[in-house]
């Protein structure tokens, strides 16, 4: 006797995003759902101020915003970094104060020319970053507690080494007028540093080991932890780099703004990092992310800020919207991940 065996019947589900993402067209599958919506969302807000001041869309209105988004977009790529491997950073704002402070403060007593106060900022920055790193390690102090400290402290010692006021002039210098106003190929040389920077961190993080550690790291501690990543070291490393690239921001500011400032210019900068991170993908719990996104996002940040000061509102709403925007990044977070409201039942 034959047997033979009806197939059971096919429940058809909701699709999965793989299956969502199967059946997109291939340059948009590329690009990323999420790139797709920082894209829109940017369209719309150049559209939207080019209709209500018509220098908006001008190019020197676009350098502008450039040459503005350039600190921000340095701290966001880093930021990015270490969200990627699960940790966090509020302090940079204040390193990028500290560093500016310094590179203005040694190169006007000490009469050396720009180099060495560059090189002063980036050895505070490294100091700085593995200090941050080797507490949080060694002192097994959670990222956030740690580094809102080093908000703090380092707010406070760029105050005390400035006496709270802006030092020095550094203008007058020929190194600090290229990297504040000078261009290379009509494109400001902040603009330049902050391509260079994302690039070197792209190719880090999608094509080496180190890059691949960084995301199992951050996806799975425990596992990574077995696999032999040497998960200590990784963290520290990646809080200094935080700190030198902080310290080139801090240089940057002393460039465009012609000296040392202890706050002003700086103060903020890790809410707005720390949103352009979130906006671009990277996931905070860690494990997920990507520099294209975080620059979409810097980019929409800068043209929202831009175009809120064009239309003359209130600078105060600024700090409402990247609030705001925070928020939204983080709800679609959650949503996209499935995870169940505090509180509520599943």
């Amino acid at each position: 006797m034959t047997l033979t065996s009806t197939p059971a019947p096919s429940v058809k589900g909701p699709r999965s995003g793989d299956d969502r993402a199967s059946r997109r067209p291939a340059f948009l599958a590329g690009i990323g759902g999420q790139n797709i919506s920082l894209i829109g969302a940017l369209i719309v807000v150049l559209v939207l101020f080019g209709l209500l001041n018509d220098n908006y869309l001008s190019l020197s209105n676009m350098q502008v915003i450039a040459e503005a988004a350039t600190i921000t977009g340095l701290l966001a790529i880093v930021q990015t970094v270490v969200i990627i491997c699960g940790g966090l950073d509020i302090s940079v704002g204040s390193q990028v104060g500290v560093a500016s402070v310094v590179s203005a403060m040694v190169f006007t007593t000490t009469g050396s020319g720009a180099f060495l106060g560059m090189a002063a900022a980036v050895g505070v920055g490294v100091l700085v970053g593995a200090l941050n790193g080797l507490v949080i390690v060694y002192g097994r102090v959670n990222p956030t507690i740690a580094t809102l400290a080093g908000l703090a402290a380092y707010k406070g010692l760029a105050q005390l080494l400035s006496d709270g006021r802006a030092q020095g002039y550094v203008l007058n210098d020929d190194m600090f007028i290229f990297l504040g106003r000078g261009k290379i190929a009509g494109l400001p040389v902040m603009v330049w540093i902050l391509i260079v920077v994302a690039v070197t961190v792209h190719l880090l993080l999608k094509y080496t080991d180190i890059g691949r550690n960084l995301y199992a790291i951050g996806g799975n501690d425990t596992a990574a932890r077995l696999a032999g990543i040497s998960i200590n070291k990784y963290l520290i490393c990646v809080y200094t780099l935080i700190g030198v690239v902080a310290a080139v921001a801090g240089i940057l500011l002393t460039a465009r703004t012609g000296s040392g400032q202890p706050v002003s210019g700086s103060e903020g900068l890790e809410l707005k990092a720390i949103t352009a991170a979130a906006l671009g993908g990277a996931a905070l719990k860690g494990g997920k992310g990507g520099i294209g996104g975080t620059l979409l996002a810097v980019a929409l940040l800068g043209c929202l800020e831009n175009g809120l000061t064009v239309q003359g509102i209130n600078t105060f709403w600024q700090n409402v919207a990247q609030g705001a925007l925070l928020v939204i990044a983080v709800v679609i977070q959650q949503r996209r991940s499935g995870e169940r409201a505090v509180g509520l039942p599943h």
